[in-house]
Formats: C-alpha cells, structure tokens, sequence
C-alpha cells in the first residue's frame, strides 16, 4: 500500500466560456444532446452485479454524444429571491464508464469527474456556456493513463460544443 503525506497542490485550469443563443433556448438543445444518466437502469445493473461490459452498453446507447447530465441545478429561482436577474443552470456532465479508465489510477479523479458546466446569462441578457478544460484538470493528477483520457475528454467536449454549433476554443483544438 502506497503511504501519503499531507499534499498541496497548485495548478492550473483553462475555463472555457463560448456565446450561446438565449439561455433557455440552449438550455434545451443541451439537455437533448446530453440526456440524464438512466439512474433507474444503472441501479439495476449494479443490484445484480453485471459484468461492466453491460454497463459500457447501457451508457454508450444512452449517450449519443458521450455525455450525460449527472446533476441540474436551476440556481435562478432561488438567486432572484436575492434580487439577482441573470438566468443561470449549472449542470454536471460526464460518463462514468470514461471516469472509470481514470478512477482505477487515482480515485480523486472524482474531484472534476463529473465535469462541472453553467449555461448562464450576463447582465445584458446574453448567453454563455462555461466549463473547465477537462486536459486541464486531469494533468493535475501526472499519471499519463489519466491525463490521456483529459484530452479524450476535450476531443468529445469539442465534438458535443460542434453539434450544438457553439464556437469551439482553440484549446479543445488538439
């Protein structure tokens, strides 16, 4: 068993934010292109003890484009309560049986795994999605098997930003 001593670490993070049509408008081509996970079909899975195979099945058809929506929070209601007006959903977007590769490495991996997204609004009522550069995150841990899969990761996150015709950062441009 490997030993570990009490560890700081700094490094860095590229967040993404690209312009979006107006957010509830997005908000619903999103949550198409990134459905919620099946909880009711993973929990069977796991109450029989399937082989993962099943699982890697059950998720690559319930994610057409290799993602699925973990959590919602439509913190909007609760901020105008606040007098805050610009519209906001924050989301956690991943794949378990990517974060699996990942996880088998470093358990902490699922610091950032699910990804963490907002589709948002600035106080001129544009609309912005924002994420986390998963390349970004993943390096964080150096083992090479998990900073691999970060830039898997950017590859679907600019295919998934492509399909919803969003502008691409030149850093998912690997």
């Amino acid at each position: 068993m490997t030993s570990r001593a009490l560890e700081e670490l700094w490094y860095g993070v590229s967040r993404l934010t690209m312009p979006i049509p107006p957010v509830r408008e997005f908000q619903a081509r999103y949550e198409a292109a990134v459905p919620a996970v099946p909880v009711d079909a993973v929990a069977e899975l796991v109450s029989r003890k399937s082989p993962w195979s099943e699982m890697r099945r059950l998720i690559d058809r319930a994610a057409p484009h290799g993602f699925l929506i973990y959590f919602r929070n439509d913190v909007h209601p609760v901020m105008r309560l606040a007098g805050d007006n610009a519209d906001c959903i924050s989301y956690l977007m991943g794949n378990h049986t990517i974060a699996e590769r990942m996880f088998k490495y470093d358990p902490r991996v699922m610091l950032y795994a699910p990804l963490h997204t907002a589709i948002w609004e600035d106080n001129d009522g544009r609309g912005w999605f924002t994420t986390d550069q998963p390349s970004t995150l993943f390096a964080s841990f150096k083992v090479p098997e998990i900073a691999e899969v970060g830039v898997e990761l950017d590859r679907k996150l600019a295919a998934l930003l492509a399909y919803l015709e969003v502008p691409i950062p030149d850093g998912l441009r690997t």
